[in-house]
């Protein structure tokens, strides 16, 4: 009987970040300004295998922007769960011919999964928690499975449950960056008017903030900009993001020191 084969020894040199990493990081940029922020990140190359994460909704412009005017080099992802509107795919083509990105990645559930646990494409109106996991969590995974680090759009000011952002937290073993988590909707705004960034057809109808079609509704007058996915299901998050973020340095219990 033969041997068993050995297993290969393999080093592994992917920065692996911790939450001291991420305490570091948010000291240090505590009030700086984001483009100075996201240029010396860039600029120290200091996060590996780095990209943007875009659900290429209502505010996305804003963060796409300023990572283009950095590094239009840095890639950026969009989950496409085949249940999208289709103002958002024209959209997503919009951004990315004006801000010249130049390395954009498309990610969608794969077909056999489709196939075994959603044939009908029904599931969001009876399981969207089980939706979400098939046609947004999953492909995710795969797309962020080489990555070391990933910059999200997430804003603290949009929903009571994103309280708390901090520009810097770890992720599964990952440095996950939210450059715009302190950021306001008059900061968007101005933001927006000063660069001339076209808008998400949508918006104008009143949907303030958009994912996949069966489950994005109109945010009436007083609600968060959140308020409209979803509306009716006891759920927040497609599971990409936690509900609630720790304050930072929460849950560090200082074993490790930064590597930044």
């Amino acid at each position: 009987m033969g041997e068993a084969a050995r297993k290969i020894d393999v080093i592994d040199t992917r920065p692996a970040y911790t939450q001291a990493d991420a305490d570091a990081l948010n000291t240090r940029f505590e009030g700086v300004d984001t483009v100075a922020m996201l240029t010396a990140l860039f600029d120290e190359r200091q996060l590996g295998e780095v990209a943007v994460v875009s659900s290429f909704g209502t505010e996305s412009a804003v963060l796409l922007h300023l990572v283009a005017s950095v590094d239009p080099t840095i890639p950026v992802t969009f989950v496409d769960t085949l249940k999208m509107f289709p103002e958002t795919l024209d959209y997503r083509d919009t951004l990315i011919r004006q801000l010249g990105i130049k390395n954009a990645n498309v990610v969608q559930p794969k077909p056999e999964v489709l196939a075994e646990k959603d044939e009908n494409g029904l599931r969001w109106s009876f399981d969207p928690d089980g939706c979400c996991e098939i046609r947004k969590v999953e492909p995710l995974a795969r797309a962020k499975s080489g990555l070391d680090s990933w910059i999200s759009g997430r804003k603290a000011f949009q929903s009571v449950t994103r309280n708390n952002i901090p520009r810097f937290e770890i992720d599964d073993g990952r440095l996950k960056i939210n450059p715009l988590g302190d950021w306001v909707k008059d900061d968007l705004e101005a933001y927006f008017a000063e660069h001339d960034l076209p808008r998400h057809p949508l918006e104008a109808q009143g949907y303030l903030s958009v994912g996949c079609a069966p489950c994005t509704s109109k945010v009436l007058p007083g609600e968060d900009p959140r308020a409209g996915r979803w509306r009716g299901w006891d759920k927040t998050e497609c599971g990409i993001h936690e509900d609630v973020t720790p304050l930072p340095g929460k849950g560090d219990d200082g074993a490790n020191d930064p590597i930044f």
